[in-house]
């Protein structure tokens, strides 16, 4: 593929999980099956992204046991927390870490994410979920998850408030004067006294504003509440898709909504996820796909698989076609983009379920690609060009190796194709994304009350 005149460049985010994203991963014997609780191990991994210039790493997250602990590494670290240990080993590349507005609280929140973006000199953002299934919310004094349509709402109000909170410093509020005894302009700092449907918060924040002056947002559903949520508030959207004229479509429809709510829609970021499996020759690529796939156990996969769907292991015969009566999207209160595209891609593609489980088992039903560096930058650059990405949240089936060979030999064919920058521009994370830092709302708050 040869490449045309380049008007914007591709973001990239490193979305990292323990051995790696294809679920048998850890028993290559390579793999560290330790890793997911190894600190140096993801200090190193953003080291060799940053390397490659990436805008970010990416940590997903959930307030409930993750996986089968009999499956794959399961268990993971908080990785607000985990990020901060990351920051002090870096010192360009981004750092985002998933957080639910369920199971939390905004001042809590708000008060993580700045102290983050101190500690990393403005390269903090936040992944906002509303976090899908039962399990969660039994580990809050909740007998089942709030429904879908409420946790958005409260997702919207979440943000409202953590948004006030960042902004109840002005900047320039401390002062620092030594001379005349005062470290910080008292009027610059105020409560936000929030009252809404779902909290009431006094504020002001117990943070100074941040060097971004608050974190970059990230959102990840595709439902229609979470398309909803991400064109009214998201800066950057982790998105799964299967084929280009379905990245394209939910490309056209979500830049549309943003601007139809008064937003510049090249301030919003698509990233659609990418497994890519990469050899020197394809079919290098194909052998490593097909030696990861052998590795599942399916009586593992089959019960995960169960779950989503929402029907019992026993209908899921492995070399049977899906049933046809599964429960329609409607029924399903979470993670409902998620069910859509893994039943859609099954039916398109006449998958039996041991099938769709190796499709599943690289990606959870993102995009998986086995091919040379040039094939999968060729793969890359038709969906930027063709209307459907402005980046790739790129997930590496194995780890470290497949972040590796991904910087040293497709991160110098985009950027001799002009698609990918060769060093970084700025030095916060909103640089790398080519987002202002936004203005402080204090001020402007009181003087409309005044």
């Amino acid at each position: 593929m040869t490449s045309s005149v380049v008007t914007r460049r591709l973001h990239l985010n490193a979305f990292l999980m323990s051995t790696g994203h294809h679920e048998a991963s850890w028993r290559l014997p390579e793999s560290n099956p330790f890793a997911n609780t190894d600190v140096e191990h993801y200090r190193e991994l953003a080291r060799i992204a940053e390397r490659g210039t990436f805008d970010s790493i990416f940590f997903a997250d959930s307030p409930v046991l993750f996986s089968d602990v009999g499956r794959r590494p399961a268990g993971s670290l908080e990785p607000t927390v985990l990020l901060t240990a990351i920051a002090a080993a870096t010192s360009r590349i981004g750092l985002i870490a998933t957080a639910s507005t369920t199971y939390s609280d905004p001042f809590n929140l708000a008060r993580r994410f700045a102290s983050v973006d101190h500690v990393s000199g403005g390269r903090a953002g936040w992944n906002v979920v509303t976090t899908a299934g039962p399990d969660a919310a039994k580990n809050f004094n909740l007998a089942d998850q709030p429904a879908h349509a409420e946790r958005y709402d409260r997702a919207a109000e979440f943000l409202e408030v953590a948004f006030k909170l960042w902004d109840s410093w002005e900047d320039g509020a401390a002062i620092a004067d030594k001379a005349a005894g005062v470290w910080g302009d008292n009027a610059k700092v105020e409560p936000i006294d929030h009252v809404g449907r779902h909290f009431q918060v006094r504020g002001p924040l117990n943070v100074p504003r941040s060097p971004q002056g608050y974190p970059l947002i990230v959102q990840a559903g595709s439902s229609e509440d979470g398309k909803g949520l991400a064109a009214r508030y998201a800066e950057a959207v982790f998105t799964a898709q299967q084929t280009l004229a379905d990245a394209q479509e939910f490309y056209a429809d979500l830049k549309a909504r943003t601007a139809a709510l008064g937003r510049d829609p090249a301030g919003l970021k698509i990233l659609p996820g990418i497994v890519p499996v990469i050899g020197s020759t394809e079919a290098e690529a194909l052998a490593l796909e097909r030696e990861l796939d052998e590795l599942i156990k399916p009586e593992y996969a089959r019960v995960q698989l169960a779950r989503t769907l929402r029907v019992a292991p026993e209908d899921l015969p492995l070399d049977q076609q899906l049933p046809a009566d599964l429960p329609d999207e409607d029924e399903i209160e979470g993670a409902k983009s998620r069910y859509t595209l893994i039943v859609t891609l099954a039916r398109r593609e006449h998958l039996t379920v041991r099938e769709l489980i190796g499709r599943l088992g690289g990606g959870r039903g993102h995009r998986t690609f086995s091919g040379t560096p040039d094939q999968v930058a060729d793969a890359i650059q038709e969906w930027f060009e063709g209307g459907a990405a402005d980046g790739f949240n790129i997930m590496p089936a194995v780890l470290p190796s497949g972040l590796v060979t991904f910087v040293d030999h497709v991160v110098p064919l985009l950027r001799k194709r002009g698609l990918f920058r060769t060093e970084y521009e700025g030095t916060t994370l909103r640089d790398h994304y080519g987002l202002a830092r936004p203005g402080g709302r204090a001020k402007s708050l009181r003087e409309a009350t005044a």
